[in-house]
């Protein structure tokens, strides 16, 4: 996957903006794919690894109200994740994963139900999608889907 995070680095790099993560269902595995990258420092400030519930309104300022109202795994929780790891990490993009990787569903959320979030200087974009796989497969998929995004959204702001 370091393949996908090269170029979003390098991008970064070009335009001297930085990078922070906000982590449910990938527990660490977005952070660890950029770091994998020789010089990733330049750019990824760090993330926040927000697993249970109540870290994602304590470390990355999730409303309490959203989160009892929607639950963890729904887009403005993501875009709020996003929100929270460039406010906590003081980055200029902010890249959040939210989700189900299984084996059993969450609250009644199935499992391959995933969003991402990727907010930077001038707004903010979110993406809603189902993988399928089991649950290694999901965490790396988002992991791939999360990169893709953010090379998304950096390449409009261009």
């Amino acid at each position: 996957m370091t393949e996908l995070a090269r170029p979003v680095l390098r991008l970064l790099l070009e335009r001297r903006e930085t990078l922070a993560v906000a982590e449910s269902l990938t527990g660490g595995l977005l952070s660890a794919t950029i770091v994998d990258i020789a010089g990733a420092s330049t750019v990824f400030r760090g993330g926040l690894v927000v697993y249970a519930t109540d870290l994602k309104r304590e470390l990355a300022g999730v409303p309490a109200d959203l989160l009892d109202e929607r639950g963890p795994v729904d887009p403005d929780v993501a875009l709020a994740l996003a929100d929270g790891a460039r406010r906590a990490c003081g980055a200029d993009w902010g890249l959040a994963t939210t989700g189900v990787a299984g084996p059993e569903p969450q609250a009644g959320v199935p499992v391959g139900t995933i969003y991402l979030a990727c907010r930077g200087p001038a707004g903010g974009e979110v993406r809603g999608m189902t993988l399928d796989g089991n649950r290694a497969e999901i965490r790396a998929g988002a992991v791939a889907a999360a990169l893709d995004l953010l090379a998304e959204t950096l390449a409009g702001t261009g």
